[in-house]
This record gives C-alpha cells, structure tokens and sequence, in this order.
C-alpha cells in the first residue's frame, strides 16, 4: 500500500515529522521552516525531503503539481496570543498569530484528507485571540464566529492626562510622538533595572554612552505634556551618570516617559493592523474596545463549515501519557474530512500515572558518559555496550552519541548545584546563593535551577540552558542530548547549530513518542 503523503509546516527539528515517520505509513514530501538551524538539523535527519522557508510564501498549487495531491498536513503554528495582565509589553498584538492563519491557508488550499496541529496547551484559553480587523469583518460574519468585547488598557489611570484621547485618535500625532525603537529599548532596560537597585546601577554604567547620545534627541524646554515626560526621563539618566546622585529616585523621573511610549506603540499597533476600534474607555484607564474572537474559534468555525467539511477534534494532551518522560501538555486538534469518517478523536494514552516512564529510564545510562562544553569538538562519543531499561533501549539506537553538549559550570552555578537536592529549584537556594543573578528573585520560575528528580517524569522541557536544569546526581547542567531524550528523539537524530540553538530545537520540539500515537491513530481512520 502506498504511503499518505504529508507536509509539515512550521517543522521545526522536526518531532512531529519524525513520529508520522516513525509508523511506516507517511512520506513526508515538503516541510516549511524558516529557522535556517532548524532547517539544517531537519535536513539532516529527513532525507528525501524537500524543505522550504517562509510559509507565508508557499505556493500550495505549485507543490500539487510537483507531488500531486497532499493527504495530511501537520505542524504547529506559533500563537503567543495577547493579555492585558502583562503590561511590560511594549506591543499588544502578536504577529504570531498570523501563522496560524497561514495554518489554515495550507488546509484550504490544499485540501488535505486530514489534519494534525499541534500548540501550546493554553490555545483554548481566552488569551489566545485574533483581534477583528476591517479585512476580517467579512469573514468573522460569513462563518458565524463568535466575538466579544475586549478591553485593551493603552495607559494606566494615574499617567492619564488632559488630551492624551485626541492623540491616540490620531495617527499623525502618534507617530510624531513615538520615539525610536532603539531609545526605547536603552531606556526600558533602565525601567525594568529599578526593581533592583545593584542591577539599576550596573545597567547604568553598561548603557551610558548610548544614553548619553540618545539623550541629545529628549531634553527640551516644551511644556507640551509628552515631550516635557521625555526630558524629566533623560535629563535625570543624565544627571545621574554626570554627579552620580540618587539612583533610586531615577524610577519616579522615568516611569511617565515609559507609560507614554507603551501607549503609543501599541495605539500604532491598532492603526498598522487596521483594528477595529468600537471606542475609547476613559472613566479611569485608557482602554480602547475592541472586538476579539478565538483562535479555536476561528479554526474550527472555517474549517468544519459545509464549504470545507472537516470534523475536528481537539484536546490537551499530557505526553507522559503516550510514553515520554516528562509531564508535557500539549494542545492537539485532529481533523479529517467528513466524507472519509463521521467523526474523529485522539488516542488514549496508553500509560497510566503510576506507569509513566521517568527522568531514570530516560537518560541514566548516560550518567558515566563525559559530557563536552565544546561544540565543535563534538565528533561523537563510542558507547559501550549496557543493559539498559525499555525506554533506553529505544532510545539508545546509535553506537555514537552526539550532542551530548553541555554549557560550562560557572563558579557561583556550581554552588548552586552543590546546594540542590532532587527535586529543588532557585527558591531552595539561601538567599547568599540567590543574588546577583535575576532582577527580582521572588518572581524567579520554579524551572530555574532545577534539579531533576530521577524517579519521576520531567517537567515540560523547554530551553533548559536558559533555564539551568541540573542532573539528578551529577553537578552539571542537563546536555542538549538528555533534554531530547526526555522528548524521546532517539540517538540516531542529530541536532545542528550552536549549543544554545540545539537546546531551543530540543525544548520548541514535539516528543516523536506522542506524535506517533497521533499518526497511528489517524491512519486507522484513513486506511477505512
């Protein structure tokens, strides 16, 4: 029987390529990735693939000539979504979420049997939204999608001031108040500094001369309210770098500056995307209300239409439940044609939780294996032969390892190390061990300085050198090899790019273990 053939967009590594494939009944004919490291680890471990760029520039129409017709598209579109609760945001929209229209772009025009997208488990949630446009008006209406108001806070009740409404209403006012990008960035570091009065110090002394010059633009004698905001900001950067006063006080002098950019931004953001602004709140803050809609929604709405005939269905799914070793929970939508079955679903896990695989069956026979802090001297490490547990003996497919990569242990990390204990993060730690490392430690994540518990699955693994996760028993960080051994990529699949970059593929990835249980499942509904 002749295999379904398969495009992959947004493929990253390629996990989720790599599960379709591990089943024997996909051929992966086209993956789009525009991260050329990420292409570069794809092409390395998908031969016979052919892997293009930017998917906003796909031309579906040309791939059907080239491959005829695609049976299933896969892949998982990057959605950040929008909150109002994180106002250090200098933007407010995401263009992130455009690639999720490019998602169902590919469906429409390709017209696939079925399809497989995979996102962040909140993509439910009513942080992940589109904003209505003027070009979505017509769409939102034809496919009934459901919208409600959204308030969208420009600036807080205590920087509002008398005109700043007839501002935002216009664009040519915006734009003549709207600095630089680059001077916002220097100052916003400034800003975010002054929680933390050794790091507001340092950032002052590292971002001097920038300021200094930029400062030359913003000191002025306008009683205009915006204009005389920048030069209170500056003019105390200044001050300060000159006399070395109070750096203390500088928070005061530039909050203002800050607020106000932070509200013109985002009020060009609404004029660039052309969103529809029903009207402007002005009893406390100033809110603009908008209307918003799902990006579920919108997905399901358009593609289970009678015009395209798709049943969809989604869920969070927990990866240790389909075999990883870790806790990761993933939003999944599956859909396929009508015509081909009445209805779908996603697999069951087949592993309860007193069953999950752990950190130990993952990676501890890697253990007495040296790892290396050099990538370029990474030519491979000959393993020895061992008897290994069932999920190492899967993943260890491969004589030689590579990436087996770790970062180098600084002086005040090994402490840190010294001090966890299984289990243990940044919050463990004595509070001399906590300083000099992250603005405000208080809000510092519970994945910082992690060290892993043997005997338990992992948490979602992310970029795990950002976030320092720790052996279980060795002082050291977790390699790029162990993080994707946590994510089920057998040994046999090697990473490409720089240390930090093979971290990123390793945490962006989807665990191969799960996106099989997907592709088996699916094929049973195609083969009918």
């Amino acid at each position: 029987m002749s295999k379904y053939s398969v495009i992959d967009l947004f493929a990253g590594a390629g996990g989720l390529s790599l599960g379709f494939m591990q089943t024997g009944k996909y051929e992966i004919k086209v993956a789009f990735e525009n991260n050329p490291d990420m292409q570069d680890t794809y092409k390395k471990n998908h031969h016979n693939v052919e892997v293009l760029g930017n998917v906003c520039d796909a031309d579906y129409s040309a791939i059907k000539s080239k491959y005829g017709s695609i049976d299933v598209v896969i892949g998982g579109p990057p959605c950040q979504g929008f909150s109002n609760a994180n106002r250090q945001k200098n933007t407010a929209i995401s263009q992130n979420n455009m690639l999720v229209r490019q998602y169902i772009r590919a469906i429409l025009e390709l017209s696939p049997k079925a399809f497989v997208m995979e996102n962040v488990s909140m993509l439910k949630s009513d942080v992940h939204r589109f904003y209505l446009t003027e070009e979505d008006v017509t769409i939102v209406k034809n496919y009934s999608i459901p919208v409600k108001e959204t308030s969208l806070c420009l600036l807080e009740s205590e920087f509002v001031f008398d005109g700043v409404l007839s501002i935002i209403r216009s664009k040519e006012s915006v734009l003549q108040y709207l600095w630089d990008e680059k001077h916002y960035a220097e100052l916003n570091v400034i800003y975010k500094a002054t929680k933390n009065p050794i790091k507001l110090v340092e950032a002052l002394k590292k971002h001097k001369k920038s300021l200094l010059e930029f400062s030359k633009h913003h000191i002025n004698n306008s009683d205009d309210f915006i204009l005389k905001a920048d030069s209170e900001a500056f003019s105390a950067i200044v001050h300060y770098i000159e006399n070395g006063s109070d750096s203390e006080s500088i928070k005061t002098s530039i909050s203002k500056a800050i607020m106000f950019q932070r509200m013109l931004s985002k009020a060009k953001e609404i004029y660039d995307n052309n969103i529809v602004v029903e009207k402007y709140e002005t009893a406390t803050d100033i809110n603009a209300i908008i209307k918003s809609y799902a990006v579920y929604d919108y997905l399901k709405c358009i593609l289970e239409s009678k015009k395209h005939g798709y049943v969809i269905s989604s869920d969070v799914l927990c990866a240790a439940d389909y075999g990883a070793p870790q806790k990761r929970m993933r939003f999944v939508a599956i859909g396929i044609k009508k015509n081909i079955s009445p209805k779908v679903a996603l697999p069951k896990g087949k592993f309860d939780e007193d069953e999950y695989y752990t950190v130990r069956d993952a990676i501890e026979d890697l253990e007495d294996v040296d790892a290396i802090t050099d990538v370029a001297a990474d030519v491979g490490i000959q393993l020895k032969h061992k008897s290994v547990g069932e999920l190492a003996t899967i993943l260890r497919d491969s004589s030689t390892l590579y990436n087996h990569v770790i970062t180098k242990t600084t002086d005040v990390a090994m402490e840190r190390f010294k001090a966890l204990k299984q289990g243990q993060n940044f919050h463990a730690l004595s509070e001399e061990l906590k300083t000099n490392t992250y603005t405000d430690v208080t809000r510092t994540q519970n994945t910082i300085y992690l060290r892993l518990n043997y005997d338990e699955p992992s948490g979602t693994v992310v970029n795990v050198r950002k976030s320092m996760w720790v052996h279980p028993t060795q002082n050291r960080a977790i390699s790029v090899r162990e993080a994707a051994r946590l994510q089920t990529f057998p040994d046999s699949f090697v990473f490409c790019g720089s240390k930090d970059k093979q971290y990123q593929q390793v945490g962006n990835a989807v665990p191969p273990i799960m996106a099989k249980a997907i592709a088996e499942k699916l094929s049973k509904l195609l083969d009918k």
